[in-house]
């Protein structure tokens, strides 16, 4: 019996009837061994700070703050290329005339005259469908690129003479396009409340907002789920002439 005992409290007996110890042992050998990973890795720097784990909409706010600061040297220079041309190149009135419509057209020069000013807004984040319509799904309840694409079609539609985005206006090569719930047009990025003005006749400029199918359509999720629409008229409204560049780029086929 003694021989029994002593073999049972042996060493060969200890690790099984104690694998807590053994266990704890265990799991503070891998934390000593992650820790010297980590910091074999890290080199001293700190790895949640790393550059390249900064988030997209973080270098997206950054390069539309650069395309501004860029936009306003751009357009500084070719007021003063502008000037110089006007004193040197020897035009006729009838030549520069011509020239001063064709900026016009272009959308280069400002433009001047009565409005109408189109707002659409994201529906409020405690916003639920009125009597009537289904719950509504997450993009039930914030601008679309086509929302956006409508109004402006519309107001061409309208005879609009000019037309501005928020704070910039459109030419002939101007893309309005949407990432997420932002608005990105022509290197510059804005959040909703967005503003579209066009300078025109008022009535036929509401006429064809009232006109056009897609409106309509959205119309229908404003009286819904609450979706901002606002269209205000005005009697003197000033657009600036696009500032940014002209050159024009094409597709080239593939080789």
């Amino acid at each position: 019996m003694s021989n029994s005992a002593d073999s049972s409290s042996g060493p060969g007996r200890r690790l099984f009837r104690h694998p807590a110890r053994v266990l704890t042992a265990a799991v503070f050998a891998l934390a000593g061994l992650i820790f010297v990973t980590s910091a074999n890795t890290a080199k001293g720097t700190n790895l949640r700070t790393d550059s390249s784990l900064l988030k997209l909409s973080d270098l997206i706010q950054q390069r539309s703050g650069k395309n501004a600061d860029m936009e306003g040297t751009n357009a500084a220079a070719r007021k003063d290329v502008d000037a110089l041309v006007r004193r040197d190149d020897g035009s006729t009135e009838a030549e520069n005339a011509r020239l001063k419509a064709l900026e016009q057209a272009a959308g280069t020069a400002k433009l001047s005259g009565r409005a109408v000013s189109v707002t659409l807004d994201d529906a409020p984040p405690d916003a639920t469908a009125n009597p009537g319509y289904p719950d509504p799904q997450p993009n039930d309840l914030v601008i679309h690129q086509q929302d956006l694409q409508a109004v402006v079609n519309a107001l061409w539609q309208g005879g609009a003479r000019g037309i501005q985005v928020m704070d910039q206006r459109l030419i002939s090569t101007s893309a309005v396009r949407c990432v997420g719930n932002t608005l990105i047009l022509q290197g510059r990025v804005y959040s909703p409340p967005y503003k579209i003005t066009a300078v025109g006749d008022p009535a036929g400029l509401k006429q064809a907002l009232d006109d056009s199918p897609a409106i309509s359509n959205y119309l229908l999720y404003v009286k819904a789920y609450g979706l901002g629409w606002k269209v205000d008229q005005h009697r003197a409204v000033t657009l600036p002439g696009y500032s940014g560049t002209v050159e024009l780029h094409q597709a080239e086929p593939v080789k």
